[in-house]
């Protein structure tokens, strides 16, 4: 069943403008100390940062608030897989908003798809909620 949907496409050179005019400042208020550091280490900084950028939006339309009610920009994690498929983690205010989304008896299930065609990005996320097999 699914619980929320979200899409975000964001022009790459906005991220570049600021990362020109406030790299760290933004980069704290938004981003993870894991997203930053992963985020460093690619070739294409302010593309790596962007579609991060985009999920977060996603992933806060898909909770139905945006970022209000307690959800903030570091709540939402993006990470990857061994394998290299995306990941989200909801922490804080998000993980709140998402446990109470969540139908009892069920578990929450985010799936994230990132793209990037310079200059855009872009993201979506679904939520969805499924049996919680882990439950007896």
């Amino acid at each position: 069943m699914i619980i929320g949907v979200g899409t975000d496409l964001i022009d790459i050179r906005r991220i570049e403008k600021t990362l020109d005019k406030f790299k760290e400042r933004f980069i704290n208020r938004v981003y993870s100390i894991e997203e930053k550091e992963k985020v460093e280490r690619r070739a294409h900084v302010a593309n790596g940062y962007a579609m991060r950028y985009a999920a977060k939006e996603a992933a806060a339309k898909a909770l139905g608030t945006g970022f209000r009610d307690g959800v903030f920009w570091r709540d939402l994690v993006n990470d990857n897989l061994p394998s290299g498929k995306p990941v989200m983690t909801f922490r804080g205010g998000a993980l709140e908003r998402l446990n109470a989304l969540t139908p009892s008896g069920m578990k929450a299930q985010i799936d994230v798809s990132l793209t990037d065609e310079y200059p855009m990005a872009h993201a979506i996320v679904i939520i969805s909620a499924i049996p919680d097999t882990d439950e007896a």
